[in-house]
């Protein structure tokens, strides 16, 4: 994890600059100032490639090493339980559906926001929520 991590903090270094020279070049041609849209989504840029930074770095400084950092590792290093997923889940099919209206809804028109948002609400909710029922209730 620790070359993703650096690799994501170049990035972000990267964005930064870029959004900063973005900036000042579109502020001379400009006449009111910034550009109203490329400025802010570079800088958003740098900011999820920092956010994606620091939990890689925290997940390295957590877990210490792991076999992909290092040059020795075998493939059977990694082998084992990965995690816990649902077989047979529609909760991601509604997650993902609520994104899809939220992303339509910034073209198209507030009210398909407002829908997704609230669709893509439940369905996050129903996801991480859905192991709580019957004998795994807490």
């Amino acid at each position: 994890m620790r070359a993703s991590a650096r690799i994501f903090w170049i990035l972000a270094v990267f964005f930064l600059i870029v959004a900063i020279m973005y900036g000042l070049l579109t502020g001379l041609y400009e006449p009111l100032g910034i550009e109203p849209v490329g400025f802010p989504a570079i800088l958003a840029l740098s900011g999820l490639a920092a956010m994606i930074g620091t939990y890689l770095t925290l997940n390295n400084r957590k877990f210490g090493t792991r076999p992909e950092d290092r040059l020795d590792a075998e493939v059977e290093d990694e082998a084992g339980v990965q995690g816990s997923f649902a077989p047979y889940s529609w909760w991601p099919l509604w997650a993902s559906l609520g994104a899809a209206l939220v992303f339509l809804g910034v073209a198209a028109g507030w009210w398909i926001f407002a829908l997704g948002i609230i669709v893509s609400i439940s369905g996050v909710i129903g996801w991480v929520m859905e192991f709580s029922t019957g004998q795994y209730r807490h």
